[in-house]
């Protein structure tokens, strides 16, 4: 199955496939040592700076509504911040954190999170979990995808939604205009950040491209897009056969979220 396409959805217009880029971050770059450390530094700065982790924190808690004792699985867990929110606000959520990086996962384990009595490490890559179906409730995946090619975001969603009820995607909107926040990139990790944030936001998925990755994925997944303040692309995936017996079923106020249908930027909740 072909999965390549512009970042931008099957017909983005000529503006957006030149936006596109193809060159790498440093933090895809296994040689590039220090650049790489400061690049990570200086995101995890922006993400509490500009409140992100709240924001993924508070959508994810969102989609747990009426499950008694969730099963969170995070995929990229950088710095474990999401983790420690959801632990915080949620009396009772179990949270798996895993990266495709043993060092990552071996340095969350050796932390405060790895002594937490609610909280399992493990190695895992998004595209391809060795989990059996419906191990969690929901699965999260924060500012990642963008990192994965077509073919990459198209396991993610056939993945997620086959070891979680739920898989929620948060990354950044796709807009030449979110440029603007460079300046605050600089400011937050200097020219390493800088660097790397530029090119993700030029890699990001529009709704478009996940809609149309969703239909193509291989399994029966519906797929929900919106825009959230300041400059998020949230979606929702989820797929009948993946939702564990028992699980509350709850739909958008517009009803069951379908693959294959773009929605553009909202504000507020969905209509």
């Amino acid at each position: 199955m072909t999965y390549d396409m512009p970042r931008g959805g099957p017909e983005a217009p000529w503006w957006d496939r030149k936006f596109e880029t193809g060159r790498a971050e440093y933090i895809d770059r296994p040689d590039s040592g220090e650049k790489c450390r400061r690049a990570l530094h200086g995101l995890d700065r922006l993400q509490r700076l500009t409140l992100g982790y709240r924001t993924v924190a508070r959508h994810a808690l969102a989609q747990l509504d009426g499950v008694s004792a969730p099963r969170v699985l995070e995929l990229g867990a950088g710095y474990g911040r999401l983790a420690q929110r959801l632990l915080a606000r949620h009396p009772t959520v179990r949270v798996t954190v895993s990266d495709v990086n043993p060092r990552v996962v071996e340095e969350l384990g050796a932390g405060s999170l790895g002594r937490h009595p609610r909280v399992t490490t493990a190695v895992l890559d998004a595209t391809a979990l060795d989990a059996p179906d419906g191990a969690w409730d929901l699965a999260v995946c924060s500012t990642t995808a963008h990192h994965l090619p077509p073919a990459g975001v198209a396991a993610l969603l056939r993945e997620g939604t086959r070891v979680a009820g739920r898989l929620l995607i948060v990354d950044g909107w796709r807009s030449p205009l979110l440029l603007a926040v460079a300046p605050l990139m600089f400011l937050t990790g200097g020219w390493a950040h800088a660097h790397d944030g530029v090119i993700s936001l030029r890699k990001v998925y529009g709704p478009a491209a996940l809609h149309a990755l969703a239909e193509r994925c291989g399994a029966p997944v519906r797929l929900c897009t919106r825009f959230v303040p300041p400059g998020y692309l949230v979606a929702v995936a989820t797929r009948p056969a993946a939702r564990r017996p028992g699980a509350v079923e709850r739909h958008t106020p517009e009803g069951t979220p379908r693959a294959g249908r773009p929605t553009g930027p909202r504000t507020g909740a969905e209509r």
